[in-house]
């Protein structure tokens, strides 16, 4: 069953354009590769109350489908420039359809 994946990502205060922008150019990059993978698409959203928070909401074929994603090796190299514009730990939780 298809799944949402809501990411709440903070970043260094001051850098959430930045943090826009790496995360576009990431998902440029990668899309083709993460669509054969699983990937259904999504987008990114800015929190209005928050300048330096950014809210993805991403659909995903299957949970299992976007766990072997994120525990691939390969997914922590390309996340690497995220990780170090953000604060702290960024915050996912998934949701299906009830």
């Amino acid at each position: 069953m298809a799944v949402k994946v809501i990411v709440q990502l903070r970043a260094k205060p001051g850098r959430r354009d930045e943090l826009t922008n790496v995360l576009h150019t990431l998902m440029a990059e990668l899309g083709p590769a993460l669509k054969e993978k699983g990937s259904l698409g999504g987008a990114f959203y800015e929190v209005v109350d928050d300048p330096d928070t950014l809210v993805e909401i991403a659909d995903w074929e299957t949970a299992a489908a976007r766990d072997a994603v994120m525990s691939d090796p390969a997914t922590g190299e390309a996340m690497a420039p995220v990780l170090e514009l953000l604060a702290g730990p960024f915050d996912a939780t998934v949701v299906e359809l009830a």
